[in-house]
């Protein structure tokens, strides 16, 4: 990966800065008006109805679960999952350790501080932009799979659960991506195992991202995650049901995401987008801050094996609906957003090779 071996400035830990009892933000965190949660002309709220919730335990009456991801992903690229197969208390269990990660003294984290080159480990900016406006947020990147990548010895020690907890809930995440995949191939009209083989097979990607945003002074200055659409295949994010942060826009309006308890939130990233020829899209989402609250939240990655080249599946591509996407590996895909970072839909709109 053509990356820096380390940042181009100084890094500053964002919960350092909550900690410290600050009453204002530094500049580096203070977003353009345009793009602050306090812009009226940008916000708005769902008005009652919210993201789609689908029932996986339906998958008895399939024709119904599945039209009901398929509409979720063409009008939302986003949707919220209940009676999914994961236990509840291993979804608690891995909340509560990755906040007990959070809560270590920063010399114990500070033995994980990631560099761009790879991001593994732990971190506090994406983009290696040298003066750019950052996110209010710390997070912590690992990965699962290829198995040549996956070190615990790469994860934190502390707490003395985190490693055997976050491994049972990467396989336990792993099976629930599989499950969806084959849901979304057959939303399209494919053999259930269509994506999933586009992707790679067995060979897919599959990596983490724990978010930890902290108390800010002036959450209406800045955001804990900006404007981006995810760049991978699906991401399934488990956030706490208490604090409210994720939006999603929908119709040029920011519409924040009401979590349900127990229930994961699941969106398509760009190279979905790419292999449906734009039937499902992936949507740009941010995260807001809070004065009061710190929220954490586990974003789980599945993403197609990274040197394999990416393209609208043949069988979605007609002379009426020409392939839209020239190929594209995902590893000189996801460079865009390791050197730039979150920038809105920019990266897979300027893919396009046909309007």
């Amino acid at each position: 990966m053509d990356c820096l071996q380390d940042w181009p400035e100084p890094v500053v830990r964002v919960q350092s800065i909550s900690e410290s009892g600050a009453q204002s933000i530094p500049e580096r965190y203070v977003k353009p008006p345009s793009e602050r949660p306090s812009d009226t002309s940008v916000c708005g709220d769902s008005g009652g109805a919210g993201i789609p919730v689908i029932d996986l335990s339906m998958l008895g009456r399939c024709s119904q679960t599945v039209r009901a991801v398929s509409d979720a992903c063409r009008e939302w690229g986003f949707f919220q999952v209940v009676n999914h197969g994961v236990s509840a208390e291993l979804m608690r269990r891995a909340r509560a350790v990755w906040k007990g990660f959070f809560h270590q003294p920063m010399d114990v984290k500070q033995r994980y501080a990631n560099s761009p080159k790879t991001y593994e480990g732990y971190g506090s900016r994406l983009g290696i932009e040298k003066g750019a406006i950052l996110d209010w947020g710390d997070y912590y990147f690992l990965h699962f799979r290829p198995l040549t990548l996956m070190s615990h010895e790469k994860w934190p020690s502390l707490p003395p659960s985190l490693r055997a907890t976050t491994d049972e809930y990467g396989r336990e995440l792993t099976r629930l991506c599989g499950r969806v995949m084959r849901i979304l191939s057959e939303g399209l009209g494919l053999e259930e195992g269509r994506l999933g083989a586009a992707f790679g097979g067995e060979e897919v990607g599959v990596c983490m991202r724990v978010n930890f945003y902290s108390k800010c002074p002036q959450p209406e200055l800045t955001l804990g995650l900006s404007s981006h659409s995810d760049p991978g295949g699906i991401t399934v994010l488990l956030v706490d049901d208490r604090v409210k942060g994720l939006q999603v826009r929908k119709d040029g309006a920011w519409v924040t995401v009401q979590p349900i308890a127990d229930a994961f939130i699941v969106n398509v990233g760009d190279q979905i987008q790419v292999l449906s020829n734009a039937v499902y899209r992936s949507v740009e989402h941010r995260v807001l801050v809070s004065a009061t609250d710190e929220r954490l939240s586990m974003a789980f990655f599945y993403n197609p094996r990274s040197d394999l080249p990416l393209a609208p599946v043949p069988e979605l591509v007609t002379p009426d609906r020409p392939a839209l996407y020239q190929p594209m590996t995902f590893d000189e895909y996801r460079l865009f957003i390791r050197k730039r970072g979150p920038r809105g839909k920019s990266q897979v709109e300027s893919l396009k090779t046909v309007e």
